[in-house]
């Protein structure tokens, strides 16, 4: 039971030591500042970038299928008069199709 508490008592000197050092405080606060005034704003772009081109992959993906079917219906591929998500029901239900016949058990 006592190495438990001075396990308890290492933890917690680990965790408060930054707070040991008026130097170490500072930069702390520096650090905090930092990534509150640079890498915070960065975020929410970054994200919206990598939907953004997830998006993009997943319509160039639509749009090659289409030019190689030699289909001329576009809405075959993708109608976007459907819920969302749910535009290219067809492809959905030929990859399932697919998946099914591949799976045989």
């Amino acid at each position: 039971m006592a190495s438990i508490g001075e396990l308890a008592i290492l933890a917690h000197k680990f965790v408060t030591s930054p707070q040991a050092n008026p130097q170490t405080f500072c930069n702390v606060i520096k650090l905090g500042t930092f990534c509150r005034t640079v890498v915070w704003p960065c975020l929410p772009p970054l994200m919206m970038y990598q939907y953004i081109r997830g998006k993009d992959e997943d319509m160039y993906a639509t749009e090659l299928l289409y030019y190689k079917s030699g289909s001329k219906d576009p809405k075959a591929f993708w109608d976007s008069s459907r819920l969302r998500g749910s535009g290219h029901w067809r492809m959905m239900q030929d990859l399932e199709t697919i998946r099914a016949t591949a799976n045989t058990e």
